[in-house]
């Protein structure tokens, strides 16, 4: 049950890149990137003082990696979901899972412990065969940069994914690790405004209305809400059921697509979310099935041993 958070983590980061799509006709990236930190910052802050925890950590050095691997990824995931269509974006940085599947490929090979789990790398596989046929992705010659660039993202994405798991099971409580993370975010959004400047200095576009409020509001509260989710998920859950149920965010991206933006679907394009929803049921019943009660979670998770 651990795992589901990541449900709730995909659709709130399928809102969230909503609201990035329609704020990047008003906003730079840097911005976006700055707005979603200030958020953060305000809403983990509030939360971790509330409960009367501790803001000291016992592995600073970790934040900072994390944060900076975090920060360019999602830097790099708003430029391209402002500059590609929703869904096509949300798919090219959500193949960060196929990229921990194979790096969990490769440590299980190379220091032959028997670990991989087939059924589990096969359901990450089918995922993607669901996204190719969801999305089928044409790129114009002028899209080509961009998509690159998603796809770089999740390069980056899925290193960022392990380094929250290690630091999770290395006892990092979840709001903490996002409260660092979103502290990066709001210094990088700053210093992303000054180093795009032009000639005429730093440009701060106006919050001109409530529409504007809103959109900035809900990338912060969108973002923070599945970032505390997803790292409970990779903390609690078994990372490869937990990035194979990532893959629900390109279906509630699609259905965002179709009411807000008109997107329109083929019946292979359904046929994909057909695969990527039993992908998703078969990885959670095969976990749950084969791993024994009260086995630690370092023993049951390839990612405990491995990173």
């Amino acid at each position: 049950m651990q795992s589901l958070w990541m449900l709730f983590a995909s659709f709130m980061f399928a809102v969230m890149g909503v609201c990035v799509k329609l704020a990047s006709e008003e906003f730079s990236t840097s911005e976006l990137v700055l707005y979603r930190g200030v958020v953060g910052v305000i809403t983990l802050g509030s939360m971790i003082l509330l409960r009367g925890e501790t803001f000291r950590t016992p592995m600073p050095g970790a934040h900072v990696w994390r944060g900076l691997i975090g920060v360019t990824s999602l830097w790099l995931w708003y430029y391209s979901i402002g500059q590609l269509p929703l869904a096509t974006a949300m798919t090219l940085n959500y193949l960060s899972p196929i990229w921990i599947a194979a790096w969990l490929f490769a440590m299980g090979w190379w220091h032959a412990k028997n670990q991989v789990k087939w059924p589990l790398l096969l359901a990450v596989g089918m995922s993607f065969v669901g996204v190719t046929l969801l999305l089928r992705p044409a790129f114009h010659a002028n899209q080509l940069t961009p998509a690159l660039i998603a796809l770089g993202s999740s390069v980056i994405t899925a290193t960022a994914y392990m380094q929250v798991r290690k630091m999770g099971l290395a006892g990092e409580p979840e709001n903490r690790v996002v409260f660092y993370f979103t502290v990066m975010n709001l210094a990088a959004g700053i210093v992303g405004v000054f180093v795009t400047a032009g000639a005429g200095g730093p440009v701060w576009h106006p919050i001109k209305d409530l529409r504007d409020v809103l959109l900035l509001l809900g990338i912060g509260v969108c973002a923070t809400s599945a970032q505390v989710a997803m790292t409970r998920a990779y903390r609690l859950g078994s990372t490869l059921v937990v990035a194979n149920l990532q893959y629900t965010g390109i279906v509630f991206s699609s259905i965002w697509g179709v009411f807000i933006f008109g997107d329109v679907f083929s019946w292979y394009s359904w046929a994909g979310i057909g695969i990527i929803l039993a992908s998703g049921i078969a990885a959670t019943f095969y976990n749950t099935r084969n791993t024994e009660k009260g086995k630690a979670i370092a023993s049951t998770d390839p990612i405990a041993s491995e990173v």
